[in-house]
């Protein structure tokens, strides 16, 4: 069933204003680049939840993409599988006014207005789909599914990418939290060249920021990326 911005109540239009209203204002000068597009691609903005139908339409066109509903977290191999076809899973429901800060499990703000944008650049939507493919060949070793998943992380979710002379976000977790925008750009976090066999061997954390940001040189990068994860676990026939 699609979102149907009839489901909605006014507590949960009052926290999509508030959070949309506030991100915006706090990443405006930090965010990569095609995200900003992104947004404005799908025409988002504080006074109207997307409804998924509308949604489809833009990425579909853009890059192929489409979103399905999830009630939350989804195990591995059904999230790899459905990437595979370009299907990304999001929720559909937001947050409490209580809980604008922070929400340790992935809401609708985090779905669509973290990553949603994202899927409108070709660079992401193509490595999201080269990585399923990988992660696919390879759903019966969790060693590898594990690996998979800590690049997704470090990458998607928590990605830091440079753009001329600065340090961007590109990270879903991080473009939709405002405590974490202005963290992992600030002194006090730990932010490293991204380096595929480091982030392999780095556990990812849910319920405090991040312990270190990996940060691309370019987004181009992600090609690489993929190509030196499949020669890591290259089949042998």
């Amino acid at each position: 069933m699609q979102a149907n911005a009839l489901m909605f109540c006014a507590e949960d239009r009052l926290v999509w204003d508030q959070l949309f209203t506030r991100q915006i204002k706090t990443i405006e000068h930090v965010s990569y680049a095609p995200f900003k597009k992104g947004l404005e691609a799908l025409g988002f903005h504080a006074g109207h939840i997307p409804r998924f139908e509308e949604i489809n339409e833009t990425i579909g066109q853009l890059t192929g993409w489409q979103i399905y509903p999830v009630p939350g977290l989804i195990d591995n191999r059904h999230f790899f599988e459905q990437m595979m076809g370009r299907r990304f899973g999001s929720t559909q429901w937001l947050r409490k006014l209580s809980q604008l800060d922070y929400l340790e499990e992935p809401d609708m703000f985090h779905d669509v207005f973290g990553h949603i944008p994202l899927l409108t650049d070709p660079a992401i939507a193509e490595f999201l789909e080269g990585l399923a493919n990988v992660a696919n060949k390879h759903l019966d070793n969790e060693e590898v599914i594990e690996a998979i998943a800590r690049i997704y992380w470090y990458t998607v979710e928590f990605g830091l990418v440079q753009e001329g002379t600065k340090i961007k976000i590109y990270g879903a977790g991080i473009l939709s939290s405002i405590g974490e925008s202005d963290f992992c750009l600030s002194v006090r976090a730990n932010r490293i060249p991204f380096d595929l066999e480091k982030v392999i061997d780095t556990p990812y954390v849910k319920d405090k920021f991040q312990e270190q940001y990996f940060v691309l040189y370019s987004i181009t990068q992600l090609k690489n990326v993929l190509k030196n994860l499949e020669m890591k676990y290259k089949i042998n026939n």
